[in-house]
This record gives C-alpha cells, sequence and structure tokens, in this order.
C-alpha cells in the first residue's frame, strides 16, 4: 500500500471515528438526564467507551496527518488492546451464553424459564442481592406485566400469545402452580397450588409483587440477558473483524511513516 493512501485511509477513518465518538458520549449524557434508573446505570459505560475511542482516533488522526512514526505507534498499541479486549470479551460471552433455554408448556404458545439451566456466572449475577434488588426495580417501573391486559383482551389471546421471556416469568406463575388465569394479569389465588415450587406461594396479583422475587422471574431476565450478550458478541465479532482491517491499513501508514522520516534524516 502506498504511503499517501494508508495514512488518507487511516486519517479519514479515524476523522469519522471521532465523530460516532462524540455521538456515543452526547447520547451518554443524555441518558444521564434521563429519570429511568435502568437506563441511567449505563450512563459511566458509554461516556467512558465514547472518550476512549475518541481519544485514540484523535491520536490516529493527527499521527496519520502528521505521518508520525511515534504518534501511530502508540495508536496500534492502543488499538491492538482493544483487539485483544474484544477478543476476549467476545469468547467468555459466547461461553456464558452457552447454557439455558425455553421449556415448552401443554396449551401454551410461550416457554418458560427455569434458572438452574443458566451459567453459573449469569447466576451469580442474579442472585446477588444488590443487583436483583436494582433489576427488581426497573422492572416495576417498566410496568410490562401492568399493560398485559390491555394487549391482550381475552385468555384466549393471552395464553396464544408468544410472550418474552420477562413476560412470561415476572407478570404471572408458573404454570405447574396451576392457578386458574381470570385475565393476562390477574389470576385466581384461592386455589391451592397443586406443585411445591417455592413460586407459586410468593407470586400476588399487587403490581409491584407480581413474581418480581420467584425464581422463574430471574430466570426470565438471565435468558434477556443472554439473547443481548449474544448480540453484542455477534456485534463484537463484526467490530472486530473491522479493526482488525483498520489495524493493518494502520501498520501500512506507520510504515511509510517511518520510511518518510528515515528519508529526510
Amino acid at each position: 500500500m502506498g504511503v499517501g493512501t494508508s495514512t488518507f485511509i487511516i486519517k479519514w477513518i479515524n476523522f469519522i471515528t471521532m465523530l460516532l465518538a462524540i455521538a456515543v458520549i452526547v447520547f451518554g449524557m443524555w441518558m444521564s438526564n434521563h429519570h429511568d434508573g435502568c437506563r441511567k446505570s449505563l450512563t459511566v459505560p458509554m461516556i467512558g467507551l465514547g472518550a476512549f475511542i475518541f481519544f485514540i482516533s484523535v491520536i490516529g488522526f493527527i499521527g496519520a496527518l502528521k505521518r508520525s512514526s511515534i504518534l501511530l505507534w502508540i495508536y496500534l498499541i492502543m488499538l491492538c488492546f482493544i483487539l485483544v479486549g474484544i477478543l476476549i470479551f467476545t469468547v467468555l460471552a459466547f461461553i456464558v451464553t452457552n447454557n439455558g433455554s425455553g421449556h415448552s408448556v401443554a396449551g401454551l404458545r410461550y416457554k418458560e424459564y427455569q434458572l438452574q439451566d443458566y451459567s453459573p456466572w449469569f447466576l451469580k449475577q442474579i442472585n446477588n442481592s444488590h443487583n436483583w434488588e436494582h433489576l427488581r426495580g426497573c422492572l416495576v417501573k417498566s410496568e410490562d406485566c401492568s399493560i398485559l391486559s390491555k394487549k391482550y383482551k381475552t385468555l384466549k389471546q393471552y395464553k396464544s400469545a408468544k410472550l418474552t421471556p420477562i413476560e412470561a416469568g415476572c407478570c404471572g406463575p408458573p404454570s405447574e402452580c396451576g392457578y386458574p388465569a381470570v385475565n393476562a394479569s390477574y389470576y385466581d389465588l384461592t386455589f391451592h397450588p397443586i406443585s411445591s415450587n417455592i413460586d407459586c406461594k410468593l407470586y400476588k396479583n399487587s403490581r409491584a409483587i407480581k413474581c418480581y422475587d420467584c425464581d422463574s422471574c430471574k430466570a426470565g431476565v438471565a435468558q434477556y440477558m443472554k439473547t443481548e450478550w449474544r448480540v453484542v458478541a455477534i456485534f463484537n465479532v463484526a467490530l472486530f473483524l473491522v479493526l482488525s482491517i483498520i489495524y493493518f491499513v494502520g501498520c501500512c501508514a506507520r510504515r511509510s511513516a517511518a520510511r518518510n522520516q528515515h528519508s529526510k534524516a
């Protein structure tokens, strides 16, 4: 790759990356002003990620602009750390999301989830009392359960619906309890549960309680997290490939800058 070509590509790639990093930072700041505590918890990682990408992009841009071998060395070293970090995170993400899947229930289109099916890492995070208290608060605020009766007007619609893992695990008791459903948000708890599952006793029709303290709810959240992590892992694979190409071009630009400096000397 020619001297001018590699530096030109690196320069404009990093300029575009700087603009994207600014967008990430602005989005993070917007989230910090949002009153939703769940979104607010992502503020620091979002702003930190944006700032780090911006910092690296500035070094790469200036290094390519000035054709500085030293700056491009620093840029490549930091980019190498990012590549290694993405690779490690992606491998771990695929490992921890390898376990866990839903169980089909007769008469229902949606699946139910069991906590013990998931990886030990997920179990440790979800069973942590502090973490779950925060997640529980988010679930109550989201009102996913309270609007089920508005989404599904009849029991037939409700039982034939494909509920999300959180709706299936947190908004009602496990089907094995045997409680008759009055509507999508209310169960007749005067019936004695036919299962010894502790979740049957924990479930209440109250909007603030529901099955938010049940293992079935934690399993639903674990399934949701698993899906999100798998999406992030797949995105990271694509990101790793793109950054690897950028790293290769950066190496060419660094060698070109080094040759220029040697020829001037």
